[in-house]
């Protein structure tokens, strides 16, 4: 883009309560058959809306047809069992009955390209377009048959790497990889996590970006956060080896939260995708609180690299919450475009 700062949302919006419970992760459709794939389709339109309304420049389906960023994925391939759960341990904090690999993965048929082309056709803007990355995925299920995270991964990462190519030429701009898992095993993300990741974007004619956050705002999440002291340094251990990946943008979270914005030094020249937004509290921030923010980034990311966005995802908030932070945010950030205009 040639905008200067131009904003977007990490990842999903809440769903209108027509469509699944509000505030819920997981929530079930509350349509079925046909009313649901127009259901779909009513709150894409709904999600673009309200992005347009707030002013962002680079928009996204808000995740609507997707119960889960990433069992949502998993659930159209092949060699995954649903129906054998087992209860593990995701993100080596909180505990989730997930589905279990029994055999060969593979897809045999686009999973969000349908919608995708449907969102392309609803606006002229830069589209950016969230998959769950390879490492999260593995941390996502009960692998029972290839007993290998490193193996599951990068089969995984061919997977995602087919769905991304169509993703493209279905007219996304950005396809974006969610990488939670990166903030928890650094040894495998250093040792082939990246990779994988660099598997999955082999070859992409677009711009690729890594979201890498503390998670949701739920209660999982927010109570692990208490445990991790006065600096979140969990960055310092995958940014040297991510500044000389093939990714092009690497989304972190920011506001709110205690990770040392020097840290964006081990990644100077890549483009950053700046999480100015909380999406853990329902307290809607100023425009001057995320300008802040912006201009503490600034010390450490050139002004054309930098692009304004939330911390993660935020499906758990009510709706209002969420329209009044994507306003904030687009208003900070016209602030400190301002700022840079005089300068």
């Amino acid at each position: 883009m040639n905008k200067l700062l131009p904003t977007s949302t990490a990842g999903s919006l809440p769903k209108p309560s027509w469509l699944a419970q509000p505030e819920t992760l997981w929530s079930p459709w509350k349509l079925q058959g046909q009313e649901l794939t127009d259901g779909k389709q009513d709150a894409l339109r709904v999600a673009l809306q309200e992005q347009q309304l707030a002013g962002l420049d680079i928009v996204s389906d808000g995740e609507q047809s997707r119960q889960h960023f990433v069992t949502t994925f998993i659930e159209h391939l092949d060699g995954v069992d649903f129906a054998k759960r087992e209860l593990v341990r995701i993100r080596n904090r909180y505990e989730a009955s997930v589905p279990t690999v029994v055999g060969a993965v593979s897809r045999q048929k686009p999973v969000f390209v349908d919608d995708a082309r449907f969102l392309r056709q609803q606006t002229k803007q830069p589209i950016k377009w969230a998959l769950p990355g390879p490492m999260t995925m593995i941390d996502t299920l009960y692998d029972g048959h290839y007993k290998s995270r490193e193996k599951l991964a990068f089969e995984f990462a061919k997977i995602l790497n087919q769905e991304a190519k169509e993703l493209v030429a279905a007219g996304v701009d950005i396809i974006q990889f969610d990488e939670p898992a990166f903030n928890v095993f650094f040894d495998e993300v250093n040792d082939w996590g990246i990779a994988a990741l660099e598997q999955a974007i082999a070859g992409l004619q677009c711009e690729t970006a890594v979201h890498i956050c503390y998670g949701y705002g739920i209660k999982a999440n927010t109570d692990w956060k208490q445990t991790l002291g006065s600096e979140w340094r969990q960055y310092e251990a995958v940014f040297p080896k991510l500044k000389t990946s093939a990714i092009d943008i690497i989304s972190l979270e920011c506001h709110n939260s205690h990770v040392p914005m020097d840290l964006l030094e081990l990644i100077r020249g890549k483009k950053v995708m700046v999480g100015a937004i909380d999406v853990a509290s329902h307290s809607i921030e100023t425009p001057e609180e995320v300008a802040a923010t912006l201009r503490q980034a600034l010390q450490f990311v050139d002004a054309d690299k930098l692009y304004p966005c939330t911390n993660c995802g935020m499906a758990p908030l009510p709706r209002q919450i969420a329209r009044g932070k994507l306003q904030a945010l687009t208003a900070g950030a016209d602030i400190v475009r301002r700022e840079l205009e005089i300068s």
